[in-house]
């Protein structure tokens, strides 16, 4: 597994047309604080909270998502945690090229560090 910052994740899923993004967070984090927004460079973020206990849950969900094994992913969540242990479950599941952001999305408390803090495209 690599590891990546924000800025970082968006030069490559721009230039990597297989590359997807996987936002790990919350249905209410995403609507309180936000998502990354990729419709600039054509490409949508697969949506799937993980959490502890949802194991079985979020991989039938990512296969459902993105079947081909062999997508580069990139994971995100609000600090690089939660995108770590998702990664991690990927890779158990038999995904190839897993990336974790690891300043993740940022939240609404401060400019701090992570996508929003790079002034990456949001919605």
């Amino acid at each position: 597994m690599k590891h990546s910052t924000a800025k970082d994740a968006w030069g490559s899923l721009k230039a990597d047309g297989q590359a997807i993004l996987v936002d790990v967070r919350t249905p209410e984090e995403w609507a309180q604080v936000g998502m990354p927004e990729l419709g600039s460079i054509g490409k949508k973020v697969v949506a799937l909270t993980w959490g502890a206990g949802s194991e079985a849950e979020f991989i039938h969900g990512l296969e459902q998502a993105v079947p081909n094994k062999a997508t580069p992913l990139f994971f995100i969540c609000r600090s690089g945690m939660r995108s770590q242990k998702a990664a991690e479950l990927a890779a158990q599941a038999g995904y190839e090229t897993l990336t974790n952001v690891v300043d993740g999305f940022g939240d609404k408390h401060g400019p701090g560090t992570g996508w929003k803090a790079c002034g990456l495209p949001v919605k």
